[in-house]
């Protein structure tokens, strides 16, 4: 903590469990799902789903999940790779700038981060949520909750957030850069995997309650980028990647993972375009996954484990993961411009 700084950035991941144990993994997703901008039901209809029926089935299987990909020396790969993105981002900043990394769920929480920088008496303090893409039920509620805990302040610093940044250049360069690592040319098709969300919520953005989205956005959302339109932003996230590989539309198909309950989400969804792609005869695959900027129990067991399963399942061969943006120089030059506004 540098006693000259006047400026702070906080960074905040969705989170990870304390430990991969079934306890821990508990007390997450019941945090994480009681969030009413996460399950957008009325809290009782929520508390009796969350808490009598998704935790009870979900924690013992997601802790089991958790340990094949936790290290014995770094812990949770999600933490990791935050924690090395605070702290080569403090290096980029300098004196003049304290960083801190707040989870969104568990710890270290929101309310601890903002503590600490509260106590400095900054000037400004900038919130940079770790997505990409816009989404109520993950940047919103990043922002939510910072605003909720800065009410009880007696003094105010300039306050900014940064709400999306899907289609920024270097960002995307950087994917596609991780993705050269890899022989492209030996893949059959390429997927675009983002995390999905529940088709109503992509109306709910819409002040007026008049906005109707199909499970697959409309026309213009393939096209056009829109502010707090997370379907767009995937696809424009999707297409500034793609460009920068030079990626014919028949070389790459985007779709959501992650789906949770029977509601309609929005689609397609992964697991039914591998089925698609099995069919056409489709043998290798090579996947990015850019709503995630750290590497973590999505990218490294639900596409790298689970769906790789799946497809060779279904007579595929191969799954390659293109790593996520993780301590990338490249991607941290990208926060040091979002920081600095």
């Amino acid at each position: 903590m540098s006693k000259s700084a006047t400026k702070g950035v906080l960074l905040v991941q969705l989170g990870t469990p304390d430990a991969p144990t079934t306890p821990d993994v508990r007390r997450y997703l019941t945090e994480f799902l009681m969030d009413p901008r996460v399950i957008d039901i009325p809290i009782v209809g929520r508390t009796l789903l969350v808490k009598g029926l998704i935790v009870p089935r979900r924690a013992p299987k997601s802790a089991a999940t958790y340990r094949t990909i936790w290290d014995e020396k770094t812990g949770s790969p999600l933490m990791y790779y935050s924690e090395l993105q605070r702290d080569l981002l403090q290096q980029e900043l300098g004196d003049e700038y304290h960083v801190e990394l707040a989870m969104r769920y568990q710890n270290p929480s929101i309310a601890h981060a903002l503590k600490n920088m509260e106590s400095m008496m900054l000037e400004s303090i900038r919130v940079i949520p770790l997505f990409p893409q816009y989404a109520s039920a993950t940047s919103g509620s990043v922002i939510d909750r910072v605003m909720e805990v800065m009410r009880t302040w007696q003094y105010f610093p300039q306050v900014s957030f940064v709400s999306n940044y899907c289609d920024d250049e270097e960002m995307c360069e950087t994917y596609a850069d991780h993705a050269k690592r890899h022989d492209i040319d030996y893949y059959d098709h390429i997927l675009f995997s983002y995390h999905g969300l529940p088709v109503r919520q992509l109306g709910k953005v819409d002040p007026s309650g008049e906005l109707s989205c199909p499970d697959r956005g409309c026309d213009s959302c393939r096209v056009e980028k829109k502010s707090y339109c997370y379907l767009s932003q995937c696809y424009a996230t999707t297409r500034m990647i793609a460009s920068k590989l030079g990626l014919s539309e028949d070389r790459y198909t985007l779709c959501f993972q992650s789906r949770l309950g029977k509601t309609p989400w929005i689609q397609p969804y992964t697991s039914d375009t591998l089925h698609q792609l099995a069919e056409k005869g489709v043998k290798k695959l090579l996947v990015f996954s850019p709503a995630f900027v750290a590497d973590c129990i999505e990218t490294l067991d639900e596409i790298q484990v689970e769906y790789a399963n799946e497809f060779k399942e279904l007579g595929g061969e191969e799954v390659a993961m293109v790593e996520s943006l993780n301590d990338d120089p490249k991607w941290i030059g990208v926060l040091k411009r979002l920081a600095q506004g």
